[in-house]
């Protein structure tokens, strides 16, 4: 594959995880009539903005995650004020446009002191225009401006804070749960394209060729089908091919092999690891045979399982300290090992993105501040207690979580990009 189109795919692979996740988020906040105003891929500088309706949709910098920024999440608006000058845009007897700034530039306004506002409940506001008060209804989608910026406003019913605890929950919940149906899909269709280990299989394949080791410069392919080694014959028995290798520490080996009906011989030698056992860097796989639609379900489903359980038992050597720095990887390592897998082809590829999206689902359900699992234990607190947690504490607690989150991703980035230099995989 060509490094182009292994960038390409690197890159499509986070792009994909994140957006199917922000969209779980996006689609059913949208449902619930909360007021969605950002849709973003990535974090830090805007690369690309465009406005489509009532939520902009944005590219960033750093990718290494993104986020739905609804209404009544945090502090967006400026606080107008009884007493302050602003102008108004008036259309079919609504306020379409609140200025609150530059108003000699204004064209086509009405401009005069607020004496009452209410852009919340009510959409009613009162302006003193040179001594005549006037009263006007604010139409529930009416942007402010200031500092060139313009800002919808967001009526209480379509700020986040005022819908049930159902709703809420379902907004959040949501974004894990599009990156489990995305890795069911995925792990589905890596068994429609690469079927299974056969029950009874009569050779032995190669599996897979490690980059830097001595089979790679050989010409030994994945698919060959393993006859022979130094003349004894392995028919199904990797055990028996390993053992071979293992004793044969800078010894040259004899390797038969078939491809493509045509029986081809080379000497590969093995060299020694660090525990001074001889390896090639190959892998042995079995022929495989395709499932049906029910098989392929259950497969997917078996996968499914079988990674949750591997992804906790990493997530348990975290919190009982049983790691190393070295163990840790970043957005860095992430993309070195995707770019890596890519090269492989598009269904080892399909693959490894079900994994990184039922590891991404996963750990966004953990109850770390800022992360889906954490919203949603205020959420089941607010449900136990009937009524919310303090909001300006809940949004402390999401600051200091998604703080040293950030630490930590630059404490493995630094690290990731240290190995890279050391060239070290």
């Amino acid at each position: 594959m060509h490094m182009i189109q292994v960038v390409f795919m690197t890159v499509m692979v986070f792009f994909v995880i994140v957006t199917i996740h922000e969209w779980g988020h996006f689609y059913f906040a949208k449902r619930a009539g909360i007021l969605v105003r950002e849709f973003a891929i990535g974090f830090g500088p805007k690369l690309f903005s465009i406005k489509r309706g009532e939520t902009r949709y944005t590219l960033r910098l750093v990718p290494a995650g993104g986020f739905v920024r609804m209404a009544g999440e945090d502090p967006e608006l400026v606080e107008i004020q009884s007493g302050q000058t602003i102008a108004v845009r008036v259309k079919e007897n609504k306020v379409t446009r609140i200025y609150l700034d530059r108003l000699d530039d204004r064209s086509n306004v009405v401009r005069g002191e607020v004496e009452t506002i209410d852009i919340e409940n009510k959409l009613k506001l009162t302006l003193n225009a040179d001594g005549l008060v006037e009263s006007f209804a604010i139409h529930p989608q009416a942007l402010m401006i200031s500092k060139g910026k313009e800002t919808q406003i967001a009526p209480l019913d379509r700020q986040f804070g005022s819908k049930t605890v159902g709703q809420r929950a379902l907004a959040i919940v949501a974004g894990p749960v599009m990156n489990f149906i995305l890795a069911f899909v995925l792990f589905a269709a890596y068994f429609q394209m690469a079927g299974v280990p056969m029950k009874n299989p009569d050779r032995l394949l190669i599996g897979d060729v490690v980059d830097g080791m001595p089979a790679s410069k050989a010409d030994i392919k994945v698919g060959d089908v393993i006859d022979s080694v130094n003349g004894v014959k392995i028919g199904t028995d990797s055990e028996k091919m390993i053992a071979l290798i293992s004793k044969s520490v800078n010894v040259p080996l004899t390797f038969t092999i078939v491809r493509d009906g045509k029986v081809i011989t080379s000497k590969i030698t093995p060299k020694p690891d660090d525990a001074g056992v001889g390896k090639l860097g190959i892998s042995a796989a079995y022929p495989s045979e395709s499932v049906n639609f029910g098989q392929t379900l259950t497969y997917a489903a078996k996968a499914m399982k079988n990674m949750t359980i591997t992804i906790f038992e990493g997530f348990k050597n975290l919190i009982i300290g049983n790691f190393k720095l070295d163990d840790l990887g970043g957005p860095v390592r992430t993309a070195q090992v995707t770019s890596q897998i890519a090269e492989q082809g598009f269904t080892q590829l399909t693959s490894w993105v079900a994994i990184l999206s039922l590891y991404l689902g996963i750990f966004n359900l953990l109850p770390v501040p800022a992360l889906d699992g954490s919203r949603l234990l205020f959420l089941g607190l607010e449900a136990v207690r009937g009524r919310p947690v303090d909001p300006n504490r809940e949004s402390m607690v999401h600051f200091i979580g998604f703080a040293m989150l950030m630490l930590l991703m630059l404490a493995v980035t630094y690290n990731d990009i240290l190995r890279l230099v050391r060239g070290e995989h």
